[in-house]
């Protein structure tokens, strides 16, 4: 559509700036990205690189406090009151708790991205408030984005702060800019010396904003003309919330997470240093994509913890729960949920811990690992929590102080849905994570072939495209279908042999059928986002598989051979969930869904909302929005107000 009075940017104009702040190359290796390409490359993961056993020595001490400190939290009272109290936070500041990963030149202590995750699994198995404190501050606030493209002399001003306990968060989100940075409205308007910038605007759903003294501000600066044409620029900003113009306007609330100190953030003629720029001008959106991928890290980490801590809570239920005869987990029915959650969460720390392992290693790309990771354990660690409430039944949906108060243990399993809900929202959306991962799935084809099939193409750039593409496909395609690769035994994984055999021909089936999808949809595949995403979840089941192998054959030679058990069942029903997607991978119900969804957008089945009281009233949105429970207009504090906050959405969504 074009742009409209609204000031929304046309599909074309998101496009654009979607793919100038693609990370174009891949100047190292991928495991993920070569399955999508039907190339199993076992090497990239096997052997399981080891643990890093000196590190956990120089980490013990700090996870013991951390540890302690949690055992005397108490998660319902913050639950209740939407808070957490300084004394509480000054403790986590006290050991080190805000500078994990930052240097020790600069105060931190300078801990591996490893001991962080670990960190902030046990923080997320005790309470989700915590951990999106601690991680919206270090996974994608002003820590990372700062080591990553920080100059050394913002590296020496804030870094020391930071590890000290100084809070941050990342502002990206505005009410019409979410997935879609081409509709920002926050601009940074250079003074005329040059020397600073004027930040104006407002930021939506910033994690730690109301807490926050520090901000990592993204910000439309002037246009530059690139090849004749207008280039929209979005550029990154260290701001500090004792500046004049910062307004905490309204603290949030949401279903979960309580205590998250979420808030709607203003700039007012915020006069901010050019030396405070991060990375180049133009660069911002890059710099959070990058940012991103380390940051993501954190989410799966923190689902296989709430995984562990849900398994725990139903192994002793159901097998101290008498119904029948029998305790509740002899019955098929909740035996089957019960292995299912405990294999998932196998599964899910497998993806965590390799995916990081790999990033330490380094020499490894990881963005895809990354969002598959972020995309898997979300959607596995909330059927898990689902489950979990299923078997404590109305003990389950209960909360944990009105199980208290009538005598019975207070586990919050009604807490826990709360809080893990939102994680398939924030950094990236589900349906985001698989348009992000489909678009890198398809890029190498697209690349090649895009052209040949591409409608709008010249004659002259068929041929170009045709040249450049022969080559290649004369010798990838026929190796989908047989490979060398196919022939290995893989003995060394034992009773997974057959599981890992079976990944390395499903790859290469994988890497036709991407293929075939590009030659039947040609440019409309981009479109066909249900193939995609059918396609990108094979992929994802087929690394979770990965993982889980690689994981177990490592835990197996270290003498816990139980992970093979767990492993097996895992890859056993995901081989059934991959042959389900591709048996639907063309389906032929999508068009007849999507011309229903026509029909329903246009009103042709609004007699089916007759009999309804409306649960909102209608508002008039060209109206100032309410800011009741925040900071007066015009005020120009960022610090908390007395509303509380809540839902770590400070990234794309």
């Amino acid at each position: 559509m074009s742009e409209t009075s609204t000031g929304v940017a046309s599909e074309k104009e998101a496009r654009d700036v979607a793919e100038s702040a693609r990370e174009t190359e891949w100047a190292h290796p991928s495991f993920v990205r070569e399955l999508f390409l039907g190339r199993f490359r076992l090497d990239l993961i096997h052997p399981h690189p080891p643990s890093d056993v000196a590190e956990e020595a120089r980490a013990k001490p700090f996870m013991d406090k951390l540890r302690a400190f949690l055992e005397r939290v108490d998660s319902e009272e913050i639950d209740r009151t939407g808070e957490l109290p300084e004394p509480l936070v000054q403790e986590l500041r006290d050991m080190g708790a805000f500078g994990i990963k930052i240097d020790k030149e600069y105060g931190g202590l300078g801990l591996s991205q490893m001991s962080y995750i670990r960190a902030i699994e046990m923080v997320t198995s005790k309470d989700g408030s915590i951990t999106a404190l601690l991680s919206a501050h270090q996974s994608i606030g002003v820590p990372q984005p700062l080591k990553l493209f920080g100059t050394e002399e913002q590296k020496r001003k804030y870094f020391p702060r930071l590890a000290k306990g100084a809070i941050s968060a990342f502002a990206l989100t505005e009410v019409d800019a979410g997935s879609d940075p081409a509709n920002m409205r926050c601009t940074a308007t250079p003074t005329e010396d040059g020397k600073h910038f004027i930040i104006n605007g407002e930021k939506l759903w910033c994690t730690n904003g109301t807490r926050a003294e520090l901000f990592v501000v993204m910000a439309k600066t002037p246009e530059k003309v690139i090849k004749g044409k207008p280039v929209k620029q979005i550029t990154a900003f260290i701001v500090e919330s004792s500046m004049p113009g910062v307004e905490v306007v309204h603290r949030l609330r949401f279903m979960g997470l309580k205590a998250i100190e979420n808030g709607l953030i203003r700039f007012t003629n915020v006069k901010v240093p050019r030396e405070n720029m991060l990375w180049e001008e133009g660069k911002g959106l890059k710099l959070a994509l990058v940012t991103l991928n380390t940051g993501r890290l954190t989410i799966p980490a923190g689902c296989a913890a709430a995984g562990k801590q849900m398994v725990s809570i139903t192994r002793k239920w159901a097998s101290e729960r008498v119904q029948w005869g029998q305790p509740i987990g002899k019955h098929e029915a909740v035996a089957q949920k019960l292995a299912r959650m405990t294999a998932y969460t196998f599964a899910m720390e497998a993806i965590a811990e390799l995916s990081v392992a790999l990033y330490e290693k380094g020499g490894y790309d990881i963005r895809l690992e990354a969002a598959i990771a972020k995309l898997f354990n979300t959607e596995a660690g909330w059927r898990i929590v689902d489950d979990t409430l299923q078997i404590r039944g109305g003990r389950g949906y209960e909360t944990a102080e009105s199980l208290a108060r009538r005598g019975e243990p207070p586990i919050p399993v009604e807490r826990a849905m709360r809080d893990f809900r939102i994680n398939l929202v924030f950094e990236g959306s589900s349906e985001i994570m698989r348009l992000f991962i489909a678009r890198e799935a398809v890029d190498h084809h697209f690349k090649l072939a895009f052209n040949i099939v591409n409608p709008e193409s010249s004659f002259k750039e068929k041929l170009a495209a045709m040249a450049n593409a022969t080559p290649f496909y004369l010798t990838w395609y026929p190796s989908r279908w047989l490979s060398a690769g196919r022939f290995k035994r893989y003995g060394e994984f034992g009773k997974l042999a057959p599981h890992v055999r079976y990944i390395e021909r499903t790859t290469r089936h994988l890497g036709r059928s991407i293929f075939h999808a590009m030659v039947r949809y040609g440019p409309k595949l981009e479109r066909k986002q249900m193939v995609l995403f059918r396609a990108v979840d094979i992929g994802a089941e087929l690394f979770a598989m990965s993982a889980a192998c690689a994981r177990a054959q490592m835990l197996s030679k270290q003498g816990r051979p139980e992970a093979v058990t767990l492993a097996d069942a895992f890859c056993i029903e995901a081989r059934d969930r991959i042959k389900s997607h591709f048996d639907h991978l063309f389906s032929p119900n999508d068009p007849a869904l999507y011309r229903v969804a026509m029909e329903v957008l246009r009103g042709e089945h609004a007699w089916l909302e007759q009999g309804i009281v409306a649960s909102v009233a209608s508002v008039d949105k060209t109206k100032r929005r309410p800011t009741d429970g925040g900071a007066a207009p015009g005020a120009t504090s960022a610090k908390p107000t007395s509303d509380s906050t809540t839902a770590r959405v400070g990234a794309t969504k």
